[in-house]
């Protein structure tokens, strides 16, 4: 019963998957995860049908089981999901929402000796399993990845990294065009450091693991500066470092690890742009206020899969009247594209 909950047309299939390739990570956390598989009214009903998939993830801070989190007057995204099938709005699919927490706030969807192989037990275990264990469609013209923030970074990444499993995906207000999105911010986080704990990303650490999180203003700042520092600039032996100094200035042979990781600068090498230019659908939206300027980082992927050699018929690119949060109802417009796109 709204608002507390709805009752679905479709059905939610709740694991706990083992992952032989987070059991040992570096920071310690749980290898077993929950993972959910929604399927779509009519699945039980027609046991020779099979389905393409659309794979959901989540923005830095998420875990699975927020994707229950109610606002007022506003219902969460399985919901509004399942309501896209149950009104016939798009041809069913297989969603399926993966958890990639990590103690730092997330993994960006990469593999990193700080923090895990969190791309690789997603690509490399979680899909298997589900073509397994579900009537999918099991190719990459039939499977999408869609996500938000560092879920929308993760959506455009994957596919360039593995377009043998993924031929379509959905970015909204991804994390993008790095010298925009994230370098500004550098000088007030250097200053946090320098004012509170001596300049010492350790004494952060220490000090954020001693006390309840979000209790004090430099927490959600530096933890997430530090968790993508984790995953895009990490040595072989699990050293991060920053991407700036104690002036704030960035320091170039790092900066240059993160670039190398920015989904608008990635298609810049053949292999990406290849991949890139495969996709059968790629869509792009942001909100127009957005915060973190992300906004303009959706401009520059467009751009760049443009560039790249992607049709326009395979894209949707809009800029919407919101800021960076919020922004859950714009989900199920691009889940039903995918669905119409990756259907036989």
């Amino acid at each position: 019963m709204l608002p507390w909950s709805a009752d679905l047309a479709g059905r939610i299939d709740e694991h706990e998957f083992t992952s032989d390739l987070l059991r040992g990570n570096p920071l310690g956390d749980p290898h077993r995860r929950p993972l959910w598989v929604y399927v779509p009214p009519g699945y039980d009903d027609e046991p020779g049908r099979r389905y393409p998939t659309v794979y959901v993830i989540q923005g830095y801070t998420g875990y699975l089981p927020m994707w229950r989190n109610h606002a007022p007057w506003r219902q969460p995204f399985p919901e509004l999901a399942d309501g896209v099938f149950a009104r016939g709005e798009a041809p069913p699919v297989i969603v399926v929402y993966v958890d990639a927490w990590t103690a730092l706030g997330g993994s960006q969807y990469l593999d990193s000796p700080a923090t895990g192989r969190y791309h690789s037990y997603l690509c490399d275990e979680i899909v298997p399993w589900v073509d397994a264990h579900y009537r999918t469609l099991p190719d990459r013209d039939h499977r999408a990845i869609s996500g938000k923030s560092s879920g929308g970074y993760g959506a455009m990444i994957t596919p360039m990294l593995r377009p043998d499993l993924f031929g379509a995906l959905a970015t909204h207000a991804g994390d993008a065009l790095f010298d925009v999105c994230y370098r500004p911010g550098f000088p007030k986080l250097a200053r946090m450091l320098r004012d509170s704990f001596d300049g010492s990303i350790e004494r952060f650490l220490a000090d954020f693991r001693g006390h309840i999180a979000g209790t004090r203003e430099t927490d959600f700042p530096l933890i997430e500066i530090y968790g993508y520092s984790a995953a895009y600039s990490a040595d072989e032996d699990g050293t991060v470092h920053l991407p700036f100094d104690d002036t704030g200035a960035v320091v170039p042979e790092v900066w240059e690890r993160w670039l190398e990781r920015d989904p608008v600068l990635m298609p810049r090498r053949l292999e990406y742009a290849e991949a890139l230019r495969s996709m059968r659908a790629v869509w792009i939206d942001a909100g127009d206020r957005d915060e973190y300027h992300l906004d303009l980082g959706a401009q520059a992927f467009r751009r760049a899969a443009e560039a790249a050699g992607v049709k326009d018929d395979a894209v949707h690119f809009e800029l919407f009247d919101a800021g960076h949060g919020a922004i859950e109802y714009r989900y199920p417009l691009s889940l039903a594209w995918l669905a119409d796109r990756l259907s036989p």
